[in-house]
């Protein structure tokens, strides 16, 4: 396979097949990333890098082989793997990008907000806050009770006490008020986790993993304000970083706004490791693959004439070229050129005046039979002949005058 000619003759269409694959790559990556389905994707690569040579180079029965497990191995995969599979398709939205976020007009109840964490913090009280997003918490959390109150830090701090019956739980709410109260989340599956977290961290990463919300963490034993947002825990040092976090994930007014600059620098540098490697891994299986792929070309030929009679002569056209176009596997196909394909045109009928020959398959040179001919633009080509006299042959019984 003729991998410079298949680059040579790449298209705007493999650009976007290459970026589409590799934005899903990198979200698969860091959804799966320390979990135990991540390891198993990683066995994936390696055993369809292995399939992928064997097939290559003509090893018959290790091919036959992997083509029988890959069907056990999905089915398996979709058994043990079937909590992960489903936290990736409740991630793909594709409504969700189109729908303005649900933000508050006042940042009132922010300011509040962020002063009754912080008592709790400073008070050694653990808590788990949920803020609702776009996307609706309610089918992700168990057993909570209905409560409709303002987010105070009054209120905060007698839902979290150690003798209320509604501490053992998280909180949740939606545009600046409380919801529900002693509610339970899901736990992450994930490994490596840093081993002084506890439950409540273990959930808040996993209610981030399942859906947009923004979980607010207060550790018991250290006091410490942490965010949850997207598996990722940030933590928060002071108030004033708190509240401008939960005003930039709500979508609340920014007192300062970055620029569209620092937005695409931060999208392109942002774990920018992961990404390349996303871009290297799918550039490398389109190279690998793209050799398999239905491929067309258009080629510019010259018309070659033969069988002209003796006594005819071209007038017009003096050269001609036509336009070939192939299909054929990109490997075949994309090596394709004016020196091992051409086109030929037979003049044995060539008669005096204007006459009109057909271009088809058999006037056609192929270097194989892997080649398939689409069309011939023009598919008749005219040609205008005059008759000539051919030069006067020497009489040879006529003796050659000496001096």
């Amino acid at each position: 396979m003729n991998i410079l000619a298949i680059i040579a003759n790449f298209k705007i269409q493999d650009l976007l097949d290459i970026l589409f694959l590799t934005v899903v790559a990198y979200h698969l990556f860091i959804w799966f990333q320390g979990t135990k389905a991540f390891r198993a994707l990683i066995g994936l690569l390696v055993l369809g890098a292995v399939f992928t040579l064997a097939r290559a180079w003509g090893l018959f029965l290790t091919t036959w082989v992997f083509q029988f497990l890959w069907q056990i191995l999905v089915i398996l995969l979709v058994v043990l793997f079937q909590s992960e599979i489903r936290q990736v398709l409740e991630k793909v939205n594709p409504l969700q990008r189109l729908r303005l976020r649900k933000g508050t007009r006042s940042e009132a109840w922010v300011e509040g907000f962020t002063k009754g964490i912080f008592a709790l913090a400073g008070e050694k009280t653990g808590a788990i806050i949920i803020l609702e997003r776009t996307e609706r918490v309610l089918e992700h959390i168990t057993a909570g009770q209905e409560l409709e109150a303002p987010t105070t830090p009054e209120i905060l701090k007698t839902i979290f006490q150690k003798g209320s019956p509604l501490h053992d739980g998280a909180v949740l709410i939606s545009h600046g008020d409380i919801v529900q109260v002693a509610a339970y989340l899901p736990l992450t599956s994930r490994e490596g986790l840093p081993k002084e977290w506890g439950t409540r961290h273990r959930a808040a990463i996993g209610l981030s993993e399942r859906c947009d919300a923004l979980v607010v963490v207060i550790s018991e034993e250290r006091g410490q304000v942490s965010l949850a947002e997207d598996g990722r825990m940030i933590h928060v040092k002071d108030p004033a970083e708190f509240s401008r976090l939960v005003q930039q994930s709500l979508s609340l007014p920014d007192p300062r706004p970055g620029g569209w600059k620092e937005r695409s620098r931060g999208l392109l540098l942002n774990r920018w490791r992961a990404k390349l490697v996303s871009l290297t891994l799918v550039s490398s299986f389109w190279l690998v693959l793209a050799g398999q792929q239905d491929f067309e070309t258009t080629l510019r030929v010259p018309l070659r004439v033969k069988g002209l009679p003796s006594g005819m002569k071209i007038v017009d056209p003096r050269s001609t070229t036509i336009l070939v176009t192939l299909r054929g596997l990109r490997r075949d196909a994309s090596i394709l050129d004016q020196d091992n394909v051409g086109a030929w045109v037979d003049l044995s009928g060539a008669r005096p005046g204007t006459v009109k020959f057909a271009i088809t398959r058999k006037e056609i040179d192929l270097p194989h039979n892997r080649v398939q001919l689409v069309r011939v633009d023009p598919s008749r080509v005219s040609f205008t002949f005059k008759e000539v006299k051919p030069p006067r042959e020497q009489d040879p019984g006529v003796a050659e005058k000496g001096p």
